[in-house]
């Protein structure tokens, strides 16, 4: 939540509440009890059924390159329902997401990565997901970081 409120000042207003509230329920599908396991697609189901907005809603679905990792757990079709939104605020949230460690501290996007991978053996899926979305993380990273840079070069001293 702090690195995504770091982040909010470079999007447009309407879209800063949206990733804030992106960011606090992006890891609710750990503790929703849904079905599958996967917990972005289990967060979504979660939010949708308690009448939060769809944007937000597919947010949390395909936070992370989730996709990735539906993939390799059979469950591709069942997060398509949910809209794949690419941009500043997707990307921020990923960037939030691969910058913050497991107890919240600040990381940098390799040490995340690297935690991952010691965290997951290398036949979970998990562990495989991330090494295929690795490129598109690192890529949202990345353009996140130039919007922050730009921002801070174009405030007067």
């Amino acid at each position: 939540m702090k690195r995504a409120d770091q982040v909010a000042d470079v999007l447009m207003p309407e879209d800063h509440d949206v990733l804030l509230a992106a960011a606090w329920l992006h890891d609710i599908g750990y503790v929703s009890h849904d079905a599958t396991g996967f917990h972005p697609l289990d967060g979504a189901r979660f939010l949708e059924r308690h009448g939060i907005d769809r944007r937000i809603v597919c947010l949390v679905a395909h936070h992370s390159a989730a996709r990735f990792e539906a993939e390799e757990r059979g469950l591709g079709g069942s997060l398509a329902v949910y809209q794949r939104e690419e941009g500043p605020v997707a990307d921020s949230l990923t960037w939030a997401d691969m910058t913050t460690g497991p107890q919240g501290q600040r990381v940098t996007f390799e040490e995340r990565i690297a935690e991952v991978f010691t965290r997951y053996p290398h036949d979970d899926p998990v562990h495989r997901a991330i090494a295929r979305a690795r490129a598109e993380l690192e890529g949202a990273v990345r353009r996140t970081e130039e919007r922050l840079a730009s921002a801070r070069t174009a405030q007067p001293m």
